[in-house]
């Protein structure tokens, strides 16, 4: 968690609060890479707050580099994502509602490798055989991604 995340929790507690986040479905050959979450045990994308002064682009990134321990070379934008399906309250009762800005991209380098902190594994899973447990605010995400990757509608979950 950010610093200055951390600061504001400690004013409100676990009260609601509105988040700016970026992240990134990436895929190769038919498949997404979806990380295990250790705090929900649910699987999702890649991605996590933007910080004070950070670029959107910089922030997902940044956040796909940290998780997985791959670089993202080029980024197209798969949308901003907002409203009542992204409110969530964490493990921990902290509650939020997001607006994520994702990009999803093919183009990308590095070695794979899991984050200590807050994945438990990385898997590449095919576009038609998710995993049903995905973090409910990456639902109306993966689905878009699905359906840009596939020319037609899909659901998730």
């Amino acid at each position: 968690m950010p610093e200055y995340l951390k600061q504001i929790r400690a004013k409100i507690g676990s009260d609601l609060i509105l988040l700016v986040g970026a992240g990134i479905v990436i895929h190769k050959e038919g498949k997404i890479l979806l990380q295990k979450r250790k705090d929900n045990g649910c699987w999702a994308s890649h991605g996590g707050i933007i910080e004070p002064g950070e670029e959107v682009e910089s922030a997902a990134k940044r956040e796909l580099y940290e998780e997985t321990g791959l670089t993202a070379n080029s980024l197209e934008l798969l949308g901003i994502f907002s409203g009542q399906n992204f409110f969530y309250t964490y493990p921990n009762g902290d509650k939020v509602a997001f607006v994520i800005i994702t990009y999803i991209t093919d183009d990308f380098s590095g070695t794979l490798q899991t984050q200590e902190g807050e994945t438990e594994t990385l898997k590449w899973f095919p576009l038609n055989k998710l995993p049903k447990n995905i973090t409910p605010v990456d639902i109306p995400i993966i689905q878009k991604a699905l359906e840009k990757l596939t020319s037609q509608p899909t659901e998730v979950g």
